[in-house]
């Protein structure tokens, strides 16, 4: 059943996606939602085709939509839609965006398709059958050295100055071999799943950041938590870590030392 799940979401992606890419290629304008928050006519227009589309052909499953569209049911299926995760970079035309769709039932994560139409790269998995690229099986990376990773990273829109995760940033570019930014979770834990990354980790997410992507690690081969190490929760979590599983610990412990207060390596002096 989760297979027909899966195929429908892949569906709604392309054609949620496909919208996208034209008003990308039309540059629409955009709105603030919140001091740098902000919200495009590309965002509404793709949330309302995937929630019209889910309604059509699961008319009794709750859909919790980013921007405020979804639908409330009693039921133990809940669709997570985020209509254009990396709406800053889809608003400046900068070209990394995607939709992305996860279903959970009764809590557990169980399909969750990431599709970026402008690579025309379709990540989508299902609970227990694998995860996939464009049809394509594939797997976390294989790195065992912490200096020897590629990872990635997010910040808040909002009150960036109060957020931790400069601390963190720091320590992981000191530690690592790199740390990426591409403005896009969805995306970020889709290039773990795939070995483009080995790990990814950010703060104050939404589960709708989330759903599809974590679950796509995890059928890949990866290991998801929060920052503490703990099992991650989708609903009560807002922070996590997900990697390729040979570098959790290590990722884990520079962690711990930041919170703790005693980082590896202190931070420059300015000037």
């Amino acid at each position: 059943m989760a297979a027909s799940y899966l195929e429908t979401a892949v569906e709604i992606a392309h054609e949620a996606g496909s919208l996208l890419a034209n008003y990308f290629e039309r540059r629409v304008p955009f709105q603030l939602k919140g001091e740098f928050d902000l919200v495009t006519e590309a965002d509404r227009a793709s949330e309302q085709l995937v929630v019209e589309r889910l309604r059509t052909h699961f008319p009794s499953h709750a859909v919790v939509a980013e921007e405020g569209g979804g639908v409330e049911t009693s039921s133990e299926y809940r669709w997570f839609v985020d209509p254009l995760d990396g709406t800053t970079n889809f608003a400046h035309g900068f070209p990394a965006f995607n939709v992305t769709l996860g279903l959970t039932r009764a809590g557990e994560t169980i399909a969750g398709v990431v599709y970026d139409p402008t690579r025309r790269e379709t990540f989508s998995a299902e609970r227990g059958g694998g995860a996939f690229l464009n049809s394509r099986r594939i797997h976390v990376s294989t790195a065992k050295l912490l200096g020897e990773s590629l990872s990635s990273t997010g910040f808040p829109s909002r009150k960036r100055h109060h957020n931790r995760n400069i601390h963190y940033y720091y320590q992981l570019a000191m530690a690592s071999h790199g740390v990426r930014r591409t403005g896009s979770a969805a995306i970020d834990l889709a290039y773990v799943a795939s070995g483009r990354l080995d790990f990814f980790w950010e703060f104050g997410l939404k589960p709708w950041d989330m759903a599809a992507g974590t679950l796509l690690v995890q059928e890949a081969g990866g290991r998801v938590s929060n920052m503490c190490g703990q099992p991650h929760s989708l609903t009560t979590s807002d922070d996590l870590v997900a990697d390729n599983g040979i570098l959790h610990d290590q990722i884990i412990e520079i962690f711990s030392e930041i919170s703790n207060g005693t980082p590896r390596v202190a931070m420059p002096p300015l000037g």
